[in-house]
């Protein structure tokens, strides 16, 4: 299945299929250099695919996890890329979750000023979020995807068939973005994610939040209005992803209990049976003095002001504003 995405300068394809992978030749224009970025977590065969249908393919493997995307892996990318000659004509594939997509892409928009970046998420929470849309960025300080670029893939391939070397709390971690986007525009979507057996219903809960999103970012590629609901949770999320005593949860974890604090009382009661049912958490152990302190720090920051995403309903959202010291007492109620 093609699901197309308009941009500013034209469009891309997502491949949404099953299979996928093992097409990828066909799918994408590998006949170029291909550099490969992918983590030691996703299994290698996934890379290998990718190679084996290039003209001339390198692999870069990284580490694991939220620490590779800083400045030290950028800079790794950007070095295999000049150490291998790769020119304007090039390429970059990401294969692995979010971590990979945003790194890869960003290097791919720096590179000779941009170079074509294609993604294969092979995670739930990169195939339903962080694969569309052309967000990239590196984490600096330790503040979250404070640095980056607007650069659209030229295509990407979701195959759902990836998702099944991955834990149950890898599946949750990336639903919880797909609860995001139900809560914010999708009523009947958060309603089967209340009542039916998820694990039967994924690539549905997929392709349903692909669709969200695509047509979020096609109204508004470069997050001046209506993109900004995409950050729903993402608030406080982020926030707690920056201390240190929270380096073990997952980021869809973080945005889970984000969305907590930002809901009616009758949603977040919803809400919470619903990540109840999704093994996902709905507390921190942490200072929320800590977190409330970080919030600061947010790209939506302004003054003494934070704007936030609200949701009175299912399926429906207000942009707010209040004071940080107002925002501070909402999430210490909500969170309590």
């Amino acid at each position: 299945m093609i699901i197309p995405v308009k941009t500013r300068n034209g469009g891309y394809n997502i491949y949404f299929e099953r299979g996928a992978l093992g097409r990828v030749g066909e799918l994408l224009k590998l006949d170029r250099k291909v550099l490969v970025v992918t983590d030691n977590g996703v299994p290698a065969q996934y890379a290998e695919t990718v190679v084996s249908q290039a003209k001339e393919g390198y692999i870069v493997t990284i580490e694991q996890g939220e620490k590779s995307k800083g400045i030290k892996t950028f800079e790794l990318l950007l070095s295999k890329l000049v150490e291998y000659g790769f020119t304007r004509t090039d390429c970059v594939v990401a294969v692995g979750g979010g971590v990979v997509g945003d790194l890869s892409g960003f290097a791919a928009s720096c590179f000779m000023r941009g170079i074509d970046f294609y993604n294969i998420p092979t995670t739930v929470l990169s195939q339903v979020d962080s694969s569309i849309g052309g967000k990239t960025a590196i984490d600096f300080m330790q503040y979250k995807n404070i640095v980056g670029a607007f650069w659209p893939p030229a295509a990407v391939i979701i195959d759902p068939e990836t998702l099944s070397t991955l834990p149950p709390r890898q599946i949750s971690n990336g639903l919880a973005e797909s609860v995001k986007m139900a809560l914010t525009f999708d009523s009947d979507l958060f309603e089967l994610l209340e009542r039916e057996d998820i694990s039967a219903h994924i690539d549905e809960v997929i392709y349903r939040s692909i669709l969200l999103k695509k047509a979020v970012v096609e109204e508004d590629e470069t997050e001046k209005g209506l993109r900004k609901v995409l950050n729903f949770g993402h608030t406080i999320a982020h926030a707690i992803e920056s201390e240190k005593a929270m380096e073990d949860y997952f980021h869809g974890e973080c945005v889970a209990v984000g969305m907590i604090p930002m809901c009616s009382d009758r949603v977040k009661a919803r809400l919470v049976s619903v990540l109840n049912k999704l093994s996902l958490p709905t507390s921190v152990p942490c200072d929320l003095n800590v977190i409330t302190e970080a919030v600061r720090h947010d790209k939506k920051a302004s003054g003494e002001n934070i704007t936030f995403i609200w949701v009175e309903e299912a399926g429906t959202f207000e942009m707010k504003k209040c004071s940080f010291d107002e925002f501070d007492n909402l999430v210490k109620e909500k969170l309590a």
